[in-house]
């Protein structure tokens, strides 16, 4: 399956066929990359479902999907008298989202980890969902540390503890 880029995406062109390209001033490489950020701003959304905390789980669960992504946890608040901020908990890293339904604003974040994930996807996703009329997205890799680029990376185990 050939992996597309959304209409959402700042730098079109930023996957292609032989992998990551990097457009415009970063100097990290695709190979230095530990992961993709994407900042999104939606506005003039429908107010009723910034304010439904059910859909925006669904819609958060569904985004990550569209990622790529595996959910590991899924949380959210609805505060009074409105708005909710949820939270998708990523093997990969995370999704965010808080909304001003008064405003018709909600601010998302999507950060993955790896090359198998697609956070302009989710983004697009959530653009489409909250039936926002404008968005702005700023969008960069996360740069590797070079403590880590060389390092063989092998997951410590876990000692199990009862509370």
């Amino acid at each position: 399956m050939e992996q597309s880029v959304s209409c959402l995406h700042p730098n079109p062109g930023w996957m292609v066929k032989d992998g990551p390209k990097v457009v415009g001033p970063q100097s990290t490489s695709p190979s230095d990359m530990v992961g993709k950020h994407c900042i999104l701003e939606l506005y003039e959304c429908d107010c009723v479902k910034l304010n439904d905390e059910a859909f925006l789980r669904t819609s958060l669960n569904n985004a990550a999907k569209f990622a790529g992504a595996t959910v590991i946890n899924l949380t959210t608040h609805k505060f009074e008298p409105q708005g909710v901020t949820g939270l998708a908990l990523l093997a990969e890293s995370h999704i965010s989202i808080h909304t001003w339904p008064e405003s018709g604003y909600a601010a998302v974040d999507v950060f993955t980890c790896g090359n198998h994930t697609m956070p302009e996807r989710a983004c697009d996703f959530l653009y489409k969902e909250l039936c926002a009329k404008r968005h702005a997205i700023k969008s960069f890799l996360r740069e590797t540390p070079s403590s880590l680029k060389n390092s063989l990376r092998n997951p410590i185990s876990v000692i199990q503890t009862k509370y």
